[in-house]
């Protein structure tokens, strides 16, 4: 039996959206979870109708940026019940956050029981439309109420989530960053912090004023290794070789990155994590050897790369022949609704009316 407190909504909102034309990120399920540390250990877990915060004006999260966040996802089987898709590694990965933020850890076996007890109540809010899902957020922030640079005594997580469609429903553009860069060797960039994002959006603004989608980040030394995209990982396709940045400390280790991995090995591709220079993607484009080039996140899933422009040199990639890209998004997407065969066990199924 759970211990998580419940208490209903008196007046669901679901019958007032349109889930054949969902936008992402401005609609919100019911309930959510929410849970206190009080300096020593998590308490007051429960859920209940989602709402807003009331918030202290010197509360040291607003002030000095402890707060990080995960993203998944949760589709639906034939039957009718949840199905999470590798939920321990977004556990995992949170605590990983917290641990550079300074933050506390929060226990993978009650994460995955919230999931599941938030799922059980808002089940009914999962699109079923292909390239649609139920979005999960978790995030962690600290609460002091206190003017200070020191970490935070207290925090808040919370879960809520969000009916959504496809991320980019068109074919990316990309702009290589040349003046700003997302992460150093010693920084957070392998932490979802909130205040990554926060960076980038100067960069992506400029970017999206030249026409493009999303920033290419560069190393912070040379301005020549690849590292990810503002919004998801990166991958190339260099004469038949799938190619993708490594996780040296800089680059976000992505969920769907890892599976993308594991199902391409698992399809007799070859797969290489390592550096990638800007210049091997530019001699690659000209050689005419650069087949395909996308992106791997959980908003996104897979992103056709149709443009990169790299100082004065723009590369066109036709994605109308990618073939590859499309398989991963086949798999995936069966993958997280149930219709496909789980050899790894990542299907996480929540069974709607029992308990935990």
């Amino acid at each position: 039996m759970s211990d998580i407190k419940i208490t209903r909504t008196t007046s669901s909102r679901r019958g007032d959206v349109d889930f054949d034309n969902i936008p992402f990120g401005k609609v919100f399920a019911d309930h959510m979870f929410v849970a206190s540390y009080d300096g020593e250990k998590w308490t007051d877990m429960e859920i209940k109708p989602f709402g807003t915060l009331t918030l202290h004006p010197a509360m040291l999260a607003i002030h000095y940026g402890q707060s990080i966040f995960e993203g998944m996802k949760a589709g639906i089987s034939k039957d009718g019940n949840p199905i999470l898709f590798r939920p321990e590694m977004h556990s995992r990965r949170l605590n990983n956050s917290a641990r550079r933020l300074c933050m506390p850890e929060f226990p993978e076996e009650k994460f995955i029981e919230a999931l599941e007890e938030l799922l059980r109540l808002d089940h009914h809010w999962i699109p079923t439309k292909k390239g649609s899902s139920l979005y999960i957020r978790p995030f962690m922030f600290a609460t002091d109420e206190f003017i200070g640079v020191r970490p935070s005594d207290t925090y808040k997580l919370i879960i809520f989530t969000q009916p959504v469609g496809p991320y980019y429903s068109e074919p990316v553009k990309l702009l290589a960053e040349k003046k700003y860069i997302r992460a150093a060797m010693g920084g957070t960039g392998e932490a979802k912090a909130a205040g990554n994002y926060a960076g980038s959006l100067l960069p992506a603004k400029l970017a999206k004023e030249q026409g493009y989608d999303q920033v290419l980040w560069l190393d912070a030394r040379e301005y020549k290794y690849i590292q990810e995209v503002g919004t998801m990982n990166i991958f190339f396709v260099i004469d038949g070789v799938i190619v993708t940045p490594a996780t040296s400390g800089t680059i976000l280790k992505g969920i769907t990155r890892d599976t993308f991995i594991h199902v391409l090995t698992g399809e007799g591709y070859k797969v290489e994590e390592r550096e990638v220079s800007i210049d091997e993607i530019e001699d690659a484009h000209r050689a005419g050897t650069l087949t395909e080039v996308f992106g791997a996140g959980t908003a996104a899933v897979v992103a056709k790369v149709s443009k990169i422009k790299h100082l004065d040199n723009v590369m066109e990639i036709d994605t109308e022949a990618f073939e590859i890209a499309p398989l991963l998004f086949d798999r995936i997407d069966a993958l997280r609704n149930g219709t496909a065969e789980d050899p790894h066990g990542w299907r996480h199924p929540v069974l709607v009316g029992a308990t935990v």
